[in-house]
């Protein structure tokens, strides 16, 4: 009998490539972009305290790692990853990294940021601890719990708003211990690119949900309309910051995000006619970089515009 132990003993030597794979690092900009961009608008009210800024950045990091592998390990015991399967870490079905070490390893992350959020409300307000195990709730309940959230026509909706909005508003409030109508409306094109990076997975897997009878917003519409509504997503968060700065709630500074429109244009024009998953991950790829650019760019615009 062939022993599984060989596999397994080769893991150490490239583990932290694999770990590193199982963080979905494309998915990371829905952490750090809000954070930066809540940090940047504080500075029209306030100093920006640096250690606070840190402290959310490396919790809404482990916070969003912690939701990729309870992504994984549920996935997994679902049975709807398996060694070909396309935009997955793979450290359980490729690497042999057994599902409890994944789920052990969510679960300590989790930890450490409620250590960090800790930090955080005794800077700020206690307040935040509700809103923050709130947030790990849903985080956990994404794709655990018996009815998972990604697998409905609100995983887009709950993933902006969690991971756009509400990550934006929480780091202004750490810093100026309010919230502004400047600071809601400036969030909404960062909701809209977080659940962009959602529907453009869910194109992507459109075949393999719809397969294991997900209900995800791509089904619902189907596969061609999906990818209609990617592009309305796109507009939509562009039109958004030029009606900021007609109202003159935004400084014109903000229209650098229009360096950032060749990536949805990429991403778009990369989802049409495609067919396999394979063939779909560079316009993943590009919708996760729209976020991260235009994202940037907002943040150097408020940040030109505090200064100018």
């Amino acid at each position: 009998m062939q022993s599984s132990q060989p596999r397994a003993a080769q893991l150490p030597k490239k583990g932290w490539k694999v770990w590193w794979k199982l963080t979905r690092p494309h998915t990371l900009t829905a952490a750090f972009v809000p954070v930066l961009i809540g940090t940047a608008l504080s500075m029209q009210s306030t100093s920006v305290n640096i250690p606070i800024f840190l402290a959310m950045l490396i919790a809404c990091l482990f916070i969003q790692i912690a939701t990729n592998l309870f992504n994984e390990y549920y996935d997994f015991k679902r049975g709807l990853d398996n060694e070909n399967s396309v935009g997955i870490g793979g450290g359980i079905v490729r690497e042999g990294i057994s599902p409890r070490t994944i789920m052990n390893s969510a679960l300590i992350l989790y930890l450490l940021s409620m250590i960090i959020g800790v930090y955080i409300c005794m800077s700020s307000s206690w307040w935040l601890a509700l809103i923050g195990l709130f947030c790990m709730a849903v985080g956990y309940l994404y794709t655990g719990g018996p009815y998972p959230i990604a697998y409905t026509p609100f995983g887009e909706l709950v993933s902006g708003l969690m991971m756009g909005s509400s990550i934006i508003l929480i780091s202004f409030f750490i810093q100026t211990g309010k919230i502004t109508a400047e600071s809601v409306v400036v969030s909404i094109p960062i909701a809209i690119l977080v659940g962009a990076i959602l529907l453009a997975n869910n194109i992507r897997d459109f075949d393999g949900d719809k397969e294991f009878g997900r209900k995800t917003l791509a089904i619902l519409v189907g596969k061609k309309q999906s990818i209609v509504v990617l592009a309305s997503m796109f507009t939509v968060s562009y039109v958004w910051i030029i009606g900021l700065i007609i109202a003159g709630v935004a400084s014109p500074w903000l229209l650098l995000v229009f360096l950032s429109l060749p990536k949805p244009i990429q991403a778009v024009k990369g989802f049409i006619g495609k067919t396999m998953p394979i063939q779909m991950v560079p316009a993943m790829k590009a919708t996760a970089q729209t976020n991260t650019f235009f994202g940037f760019l907002l943040s150097i615009g408020l940040f030109i515009g505090y200064f100018f």
